[in-house]
């Protein structure tokens, strides 16, 4: 295949602009808030347990429209979708910055996740639609080094920005990055035409309160509520899974992409994401907590001590993704999942007598395994699954990384119930565990034809 004409090159890297400003805005939205989540009760005279509603409201919006959405991208086609989504995102930005009670910042927070939860969904289906096949590695590498590091620097900018502005500031910079950003997508992003198959609003309902549900469970369990608050929801969230598997039999473009999730290639490439966004979720839950508790470092050292996993994969994804248009995904990942095992192993077996450079080492070797692993992964879910299907395999991305991230905040408040004190050790140990499996289902697609 050839490469696209010099022409169409200014026109492409306005749409990447576009895509990666919106991903990195709602990337770092789910780590800014939870940083600033102390001084916003503060603030607004809230309970904590209230203020928790900062975070939650966000995050059931986001995993409640992404399915959804993404079955309306493969419909009216991901540009209106994410230029939607977009639009929403800038919006309740502006409304959170000038919420003045709880409420008023949770309902903003509500629809904000709404439009992250769109530009989320459709933002892989995009970026296959301007590159050529050949080259989906490095594009689908910018993208993960734009996720990668917007959810591991969001708590240092947060940081930054409370230092000089208060808290509407973290919310109010969104606008002018919206707009901008707006302003590149629409006359950029790539048209296609609506494809015959209508949306069902029925089956987005049933999706979207199966998977809101789970994630509720979820967080209860994270945060230690009484057992019925996480066994009620997982009832209802497998009931009104059942129902939809029921109601979409036979569709041929599923809202809940079980045919996809036939094809070997994509169901292992989901698996490895899952596993491998968990290990994340355990050790950026656990770690805070390991440095300051086991190896007595302050807030200060604890947040110069989590940099290197970001700046290596930062390094790491764009590299990993020239190499996904050479090498076989499952090799690629399998090699660097094995790599993050080994570092969180290392992790977890550290002296409590550990130097900064002898963590910093550790943190980097975990870096370098997710870095090498995430690009090549993206790159075989896009390619496993149809053109007309990008929408749909665009949504499971996400939500693999949503449903991985929140196990692992969920596995580490386990640890800690089970193991007070040595909880962050017992949740590293377990990220050397799921690494691990991820590593063995990523080795497992070589075998896949």
């Amino acid at each position: 295949m050839q490469n696209p004409p010099q022409a169409d090159l200014p026109v492409n890297l306005r749409a990447l602009l576009a895509i990666l400003t919106g991903v990195a805005l709602a990337s770092l939205d789910t780590a800014i808030a939870n940083t600033a989540l102390p001084v916003i009760a503060a603030d607004l005279k809230a309970e904590p347990a209230a203020s928790i509603w900062v975070i939650n409201a966000y995050q059931l919006a986001v995993v409640a429209t992404l399915l959804p959405c993404a079955a309306l991208g493969d419909w009216l086609g991901p540009r209106r979708v994410y230029l939607w989504g977009l639009a929403v995102f800038t919006a309740a930005s502006l409304a959170c910055a000038l919420s003045g009670t709880l409420g008023q910042l949770a309902a903003a927070r509500t629809l904000q996740g709404v439009g992250a939860g769109a530009m989320m969904a459709v933002n892989i289906a995009l970026i296959r639609s301007i590159y050529p096949a050949h080259r989906l590695g490095r594009g689908v590498g910018l993208n993960a080094l734009v996720v990668g590091v917007a959810f591991a620097a969001g708590p240092s900018m947060a940081s930054a920005v409370l230092a000089v502005a208060t808290w509407p500031w973290l919310f109010a910079i969104n606008v002018p990055l919206g707009l901008l950003a707006v302003g590149f997508a629409g006359p950029a992003l790539p048209r296609s035409p609506p494809r015959g198959t209508a949306f069902d609003p029925v089956a987005a309902l049933w999706t979207a309160l199966c998977f809101a549900l789970l994630v509720g469970a979820l967080g209860a369990a994270a945060q230690r509520e009484p057992l019925a608050w996480v066994l009620v929801p997982l009832a209802l969230s497998a009931g009104f899974g059942a129902l939809l598997l029921r109601r979409q039999a036979g569709h041929p473009s599923p809202m809940l992409p079980v045919d996809l999730l036939r094809r070997p290639m994509f169901a292992l490439s989901t698996l490895t994401s899952v596993a491998s966004f968990t290990t994340q979720g355990l050790a950026f839950v656990a770690l805070p907590f390991y440095f300051q508790n086991v190896l007595h470092r302050d807030a200060v050292q604890t947040g110069l001590l989590m940099t290197p996993w970001a700046i290596v994969v930062a390094a790491a994804a764009p590299i990993a993704g020239r190499l996904s248009d050479r090498y076989p995904p499952g090799l690629l990942g399998g090699v660097g999942l094995a790599i993050l095992s080994a570092g969180m192993a290392a992790l977890a077996f550290m002296p409590a007598s550990a130097g900064p450079l002898d963590i910093s080492w550790r943190m980097a070797l975990c870096g370098m395994g997710f870095g090498l692993f995430q690009s090549p992964n993206l790159r075989a879910l896009m390619s496993s699954a149809p053109p007309e299907r990008s929408g749909g395999a665009s949504g499971v991305i996400a939500m693999a990384r949503l449903l991985g991230q929140t196990s692992g905040a969920a596995l580490v408040a386990l640890c800690f119930g089970l193991a007070g004190a040595r909880g962050p050790g017992w949740a590293l140990t377990l990220g050397v565990g799921f690494a691990g499996l991820a590593s063995a289902a990523s080795f497992a697609r070589l075998r896949v034809r």
